[in-house]
């Protein structure tokens, strides 16, 4: 049975469609990326699905329990850290985790042996008796963390987990999320970076309240669209990078460009030679010169995903009738 299956699930506010007809489904173990645009429905998704919020239309499930009709069983195997930072901040590291494990019904030995670990597992026996107003970023989500998994839930909704902390923290935050997966937690995770995306079991793309696609990173990659038959995708490093992006831009056989980090990656007509590239960059005096093929990003994917979606639109707002 999938941990998670969600059909037609849609919620409006007013006239505000926020998640419009949405169907997935995510499997027990599971590390799950949900990415999208600010506003396009992730967060009220997984209220949703932790019964914070109540579908106009659709149905969800949990472990097999109904969002609507067993949403408090949902809250007892379910974790979810929020976006914000939600806990108390006049209360100590330990204060909160100890007043959150009596919420989730944690008592005697099981609380103390449970609080325990937590610590220890986020690093953050030394920082215990600490306010929680004067923690840092990184150490502020390891707390949330630390009290979504204090009741050992079996799902676990992280909305934006690693949003605003150091890279540093974000690995190690990475590297316990694939420790729970590994004991078969089921982990559904909101995020906007395409590295974390790409360590996901599988992602879902939501633009605009729809979901545009789901599936495996490597299978994502394939869909048609992204390489369109007739083109490929190759990787440019120059002195310039720049000015080779606005070059390469108005080269006619470039399809697309954009830079990613220090290079420029390139969508061109397949029948182009490498040499033909570096020759169009060298005669504009763009210093050292290197080229190769390359296989498309998730960020490719999306982009690409949602270029085509907003071309439907303009030309569906533009049609008579």
């Amino acid at each position: 049975m999938p941990a998670i299956v969600v059909q037609d699930l849609t919620k409006r506010f007013a006239d505000l469609t926020a998640v419009n007809n949405v169907s997935f489904s995510v499997d027990q173990g599971e590390i799950f990326g949900f990415l999208g645009p600010n506003g396009s429905g992730k967060s009220t998704v997984i209220k949703l699905l932790c019964g914070l919020l109540q579908p106009n239309a659709g149905t969800g499930q949990v472990e097999g329990f109904d969002i609507v009709r067993e949403s408090d069983k949902i809250r007892e195997n379910s974790g979810y850290m929020s976006q914000q930072f939600s806990l108390y901040p006049d209360l100590t590291v330990l204060e909160n985790i100890t007043f959150y494990g009596k919420v989730y019904g944690l008592q005697g030995e099981r609380l103390k042996r449970r609080r325990e670990e937590v610590l220890q597992m986020l690093q953050l026996e030394e920082r215990q008796h600490q306010l929680a107003a004067t923690l840092s970023g990184g150490w502020k989500q390891r707390l949330a963390l630390a009290v979504a998994i204090l009741h050992e839930p079996k799902v676990m909704f992280l909305d934006e987990p690693t949003a605003g902390i150091d890279p540093v923290a974000r690995r190690e935050l990475w590297d316990l999320f694939f420790e729970f997966s590994s004991q078969g937690s089921t982990l559904f995770v909101t995020t906007h970076y395409m590295d974390e995306a790409e360590r996901c079991t599988s992602v879902g793309y939501i633009y605009m309240s729809h979901l545009i696609v789901r599936g495996q990173p490597s299978e994502l990659k394939q869909l048609p669209d992204v390489t369109p038959e007739g083109t490929r995708r190759i990787e440019v490093k120059c002195d310039h990078i720049t000015s080779g992006l606005e070059l390469m831009r108005r080269a006619p056989y470039v399809r697309d460009a954009t830079i990613f980090g220090q290079l420029i990656h390139l969508l061109i007509d397949a029948h182009i030679n490498l040499k033909r590239v570096r020759e169009t960059l060298a005669e504009a005096g763009m210093g050292s010169i290197e080229t190769r093929e390359v296989d498309p990003s998730l960020e490719d994917v999306f982009v690409t995903l949602t270029r085509k979606i907003q071309a439907e639109r303009r030309k569906a707002a533009v049609s008579p009738g």
